[in-house]
């Protein structure tokens, strides 16, 4: 995945940036490679966002990491005992998340945050991979609504039953999959962008509020 050169545009995008950089980042040396999946290979909750931040993981080489959607990520993840620590801002920073591991649908940063739907559908293999190696899956937490439809094309795509009619994406919205003998339960939230954040769209009790969810159906099964 690392290596993976199938998006030239992102894959410009990223370089460009890791070049360029930010003021407040001058002395870092960019990641600018498509960033692998973060967390506990053992995982019960699998959290997918969108893509890497162009100063956040493209800079830091994780993801979630060294930018204010990931503030919020990381500080909800503590706090319902996922994470090791509140924040996390690089690769050599001590967190480990238990129980839980991180992947977004797009693997490189997307000018203006915003992957291609040819973008994201040549990245469905790596997602499609995790999704495989996770054999401890019970809970599927997108954030935002790409997030969400990704998730559905490949639990429907790896033989799970959706349940009809279909849930639209909403915060708290709830699929309970059956996928062979194994039940999978995909739980929405709204991302914690700042364009959601800032504008109260997604307010800390709400985001809190997944997570005690997660927790909650965890509970419920081995």
């Amino acid at each position: 995945m690392i290596a993976c050169d199938r998006c030239p545009r992102l894959r410009r995008y990223c370089q460009e940036i890791a070049a360029t950089k930010r003021r407040a980042f001058r002395d870092w040396t960019y990641w600018g490679r498509p960033v692998p999946g973060f967390g506990d290979p053992r995982a019960r909750l699998w959290i997918v966002g969108l893509a890497p931040a162009a100063h956040g993981a493209n800079r830091t080489g994780r993801m979630f990491t060294g930018d204010s959607s990931g503030d919020w990520l990381y500080r909800a993840l503590h706090d319902a005992g996922f994470a090791a620590h509140p924040t996390s801002e690089s690769l050599d920073d001590g967190q480990q998340l238990r129980d839980v591991y991180i992947s977004a649908v797009a693997r490189c940063a997307p000018p203006d945050n915003k992957p291609t739907p040819n973008e994201i559908a040549r990245c469905a293999p790596y997602l499609a991979q995790e999704h495989a190696a996770l054999s401890h899956l019970r809970v599927i937490l997108p954030l935002g609504s790409i997030a969400f439809d990704a998730v559905l094309r490949l639990v429907v795509a790896s033989g799970a039953v959706v349940p009809r009619p279909r849930v639209r994406f909403a915060h708290l919205a709830r699929y309970d999959l059956l996928s062979g003998n194994s039940p999978h339960t995909v739980l929405a939230s709204y991302h914690p962008s700042r364009q959601n954040t800032q504008t109260g769209r997604l307010t800390r009790p709400m985001f809190d509020a997944v997570f005690r969810g997660a927790r909650e159906l965890l509970a419920e099964g081995p």
